[in-house]
């Protein structure tokens, strides 16, 4: 099988050669396998870098090709990358991400079961390692702390809505067509109830394994959390069948605390003093709760003093998630 494996970056130049390398020591054999990097209009050196990689490893697969994306975004990215690519299956890899020797091969064994799309999980992990990241990924791993989907929970081999490093069969955009270009990081969510729309299924496979660098600040983490919950507003206008509860979550626990505050400020109605302190009451005790969970579950040499800030963790990560989508909604 001809596989298209796609690198779409914008300013990665401290992690495009790691990925580049993880591709080159792919099992898969490499005359089987195009590699497509696009670059995303960076001001780095990320496209030099492309470069070295194409000019130095040409013979390497059957085709390496550096093309342009001068929109920047991801879907327009993706875009770019589905006009040009020649596999039978395109599979996508994040910059920012580390995949095994084995990825390609295993994406290659479910789809050649029988499936048009396939994905797996996508544990997050540290770059650097320092002992605060240590606690930084115990909060991203944590289902309290960023979210339920089955690429981060690993529900067994099934099928799912959505899935990260996804793999899909050429048929599948020849009959769904590309990106919705105004959708800037919610355009996986999109595409993919799209995709289950147009009667595919998109099937989850454990044994499929990628992983991606969590963000290396926790200023970066609240950066990121606030613009993931900002798109969830604006995608809410164009295709609200693609979302799920669960993406409403940290904008109703927003909502509560302004308007119980607001309430408790303007009012000396006892009940509504009462159902503010149950409010913060039950989600203190969740926090708490998930935090300990975190921390028992945490692997050998991963736990730290500074751990003991998980609730506070918790906390800032769904006001910042929340507080992106109450701007995308009512600013």
């Amino acid at each position: 099988m001809y596989i298209t494996l796609c690198v779409i970056a914008y300013n990665e130049e401290e992690n495009i050669k790691s990925i580049l390398e993880d591709i080159k020591h792919q099992d898969y054999n490499h005359q089987d396998m195009e590699l497509l990097m696009v670059d995303s209009a960076s001001t780095d050196d990320t496209k030099k870098l492309m470069l070295e990689f194409l000019h130095k490893n040409d013979n390497e697969f059957r085709k390496i090709s550096v093309v342009n994306n001068p929109k920047r975004t991801l879907p327009c990215g993706w875009n770019v990358a589905l006009k040009k690519y020649e596999g039978e299956v395109i599979l996508k890899v994040d910059a920012h991400a580390t995949i095994p020797a084995d990825f390609v091969t295993k994406n290659v064994r479910c789809l050649e079961s029988g499936e048009m799309v396939c994905g797996g999980r996508r544990p997050t992990i540290i770059k650097d390692g320092s002992k605060w990241q240590d606690t930084l990924l115990l909060a991203e791993n944590s289902m309290f702390g960023s979210s339920i989907a089955d690429f981060r929970n690993n529900p067994g081999k099934t099928y799912v809505k959505s899935v990260f490093h996804g793999a899909y069969r050429r048929e599948v955009f020849d009959k769904v067509g590309g990106f919705n270009e105004k959708l800037t990081r919610t355009e996986d969510n999109e595409i993919h109830y799209r995709i289950r729309k147009a009667g595919f299924k998109i099937a989850f496979d454990p044994e499929i394994v990628s992983y991606q660098y969590i963000r290396s600040s926790l200023f970066k983490m609240l950066k990121q959390k606030f613009a993931n919950g900002y798109w969830i507003g604006k995608t809410l206008r164009v295709c609200p069948g693609c979302l799920s509860l669960y993406h409403f979550v940290p904008f109703a626990f927003v909502i509560a605390i302004i308007l119980s505050t607001v309430l408790c400020v303007c009012t000396s109605f006892i009940p509504i003093y009462v159902l503010t302190g149950l409010m913060w009451a039950a989600y203190i005790l969740l926090a708490v709760v998930m935090a300990v969970i975190a921390i028992i579950t945490a692997p050998k040499g991963k736990k730290h003093i500074s751990a003991i800030l998980l609730p506070v963790l918790f906390f800032l990560l769904h006001v910042s998630y929340g507080l992106g989508t109450v701007k995308s909604i009512f600013v």
